[in-house]
């Protein structure tokens, strides 16, 4: 994706979107029987960072059960050029970033999404990872929330590494426990963050992450 194309996103809940939508609800609740604790902590409006753990690559599906609010994620452009598919994930809610592009570009457009007062998915692990234990995480929704205003909300997955643990081709029924944190303030200052503000923001959520997902697990 070159620089400085426009962002298409569209707010709504297309037919397309509730068509898509209910029947990844539906087979995730057959499934899964996902429990979300705390759903309550993601404002209805306004610009938010939704931050869960990375266990499996059903983690972004299940983010269709912890707020009636339409998401905006990230999706690798790849997709976008497969027929019907490409359609149905832009209903979704994603939108395209080209990984071998840089990561200015990344960061622009979930910028902008968060400056339509939309609600961004974030993964501040950066990757899957595995087990009960909240390692390092990448500081980007920290600095991305201090530019925007944006709050970030921590969300513990519990069950979705059972149910489609990396590697895996095939989903496994597994019960999914959700458990959404109270929303984190990013830090804010009238000029540039000080980095060192985004270190102990980071450090702040990677607590809140380990926190929410010890109840999740």
């Amino acid at each position: 994706m070159p620089e400085n194309v426009d962002l298409i996103l569209n707010p709504a809940r297309t037919p397309l979107y509730r068509i898509a939508a209910g029947l990844l609800s539906t087979a995730g609740t057959l499934l899964f029987r996902p429990r979300v604790t705390g759903a309550s902590n993601i404002p209805l409006t306004g610009p938010v960072v939704i931050a869960p753990v990375h266990r499996s690559d059903l983690d972004f599906l299940f983010t269709l059960f912890i707020s009636p609010r339409k998401v905006f994620f990230m999706a690798k452009a790849e997709l976008f050029g497969v027929p019907v598919l490409g359609t149905v994930l832009r209903h979704l809610g994603a939108f395209p970033v080209d990984r071998s592009g840089t990561d200015r570009e990344s960061l622009r457009l979930a910028e902008e999404v968060l400056h339509r007062g939309h609600a961004l998915v974030l993964f501040p692990e950066g990757t899957r990872r595995g087990g009960p234990v909240v390692g390092e995480i990448l500081d980007g929704a920290m600095f991305i929330a201090s530019r925007t205003g944006a709050h970030v909300v921590p969300v513990g997955i519990g069950g979705s590494e059972r149910a489609m643990p990396q590697g895996a081709r095939m989903v496994r029924p597994a019960r999914v426990r959700l458990v959404v944190g109270p929303p984190l303030a990013a830090p804010q200052a009238a000029g540039r963050v000080p980095r060192s503000a985004i270190t102990a923001a980071t450090a702040e959520l990677r607590a809140a992450l380990q926190s929410v997902l010890d109840a999740a697990w």
